[in-house]
């Protein structure tokens, strides 16, 4: 690690004795095993961000692909009455 800073934080009882259990077994230190946790809670947070983002640009896609969908219908229909074309049917 390139820079270390020194922090402070407060644990109730319990959950520091369950940080000491488990840091234990895994063979880590308590700075080991609080570093690794706030790792993977941020990588959690980003991966949620992500996913949220995703969604939304899904969704936003499909609004935009409707439009389209409609349109294109719309357009379809309107070549075919005005060429008297046979209509072709959806499956």
């Amino acid at each position: 690690m390139s820079r270390v800073k020194k922090i402070m934080i407060c644990l109730p009882n319990s959950l520091l004795d369950e940080v000491d259990r488990i840091a234990a077994a895994e063979k880590l230190s308590r700075s080991e095993f609080i570093r690794e946790g706030v790792k993977m809670y941020i990588e959690d947070r980003k991966r949620q961000i992500l996913i949220e983002q995703m969604k939304k640009g899904y969704l936003e896609m499909a609004n935009i692909n409707l439009a389209l969908a409609i349109e294109h219908y719309r357009l379809e229909s309107e070549v075919t009455q005005k060429f008297d074309l046979p209509v072709t049917e959806v499956k």
